[in-house]
């Protein structure tokens, strides 16, 4: 191999050892990665979904959520268990009502940006900056 493409070899082979080490060090710690998992699995689940989507918009009774998502109760408090063991809804009583709400904002932000990232698919348009 000429001397040219020996500097050149080795170079690539630095900068994408070096690349790898840097990513290593940036990636996230396990258990941090398989929470992010957890919560990306509940969303992945269209009844769990629609009924995180009606839950961003008000609390809702299980009666409630069963009747606008199209399944018994029973299947509905097996999704909010689902959803409140991976701390995305959580219960909230009134009187001899238990009503369910997201746990946090983050939920809500999850599924805005979501809706952001369908918007340019289908628009076909590319990245932009944050604000």
């Amino acid at each position: 191999m000429e001397m040219a493409s020996k500097n050149r070899f080795q170079a690539l082979i630095s900068t994408c050892f070096y690349g790898t080490m840097a990513a290593r060090a940036a990636a996230l710690p396990e258990a941090h990665l398989l929470l992010l998992v957890e919560t990306f699995e509940a969303l992945a689940d269209p009844t769990r979904a629609r009924i995180l989507y009606a839950l961003i918009q008000q609390p809702l009774c299980v009666r409630d959520l069963a009747i606008l998502v199209g399944i018994s109760e029973s299947g509905v408090s097996h999704q909010l268990r689902f959803l409140r063991d991976r701390r995305l809804v959580k219960p909230r009583r009134e009187g001899n009502i238990i009503y369910y709400v997201v746990d946090d904002h983050h939920v809500a932000a999850l599924f805005q940006e979501a809706d952001y990232h369908i918007d340019h698919v289908r628009q076909g348009l590319g990245d932009h900056p944050y604000p």
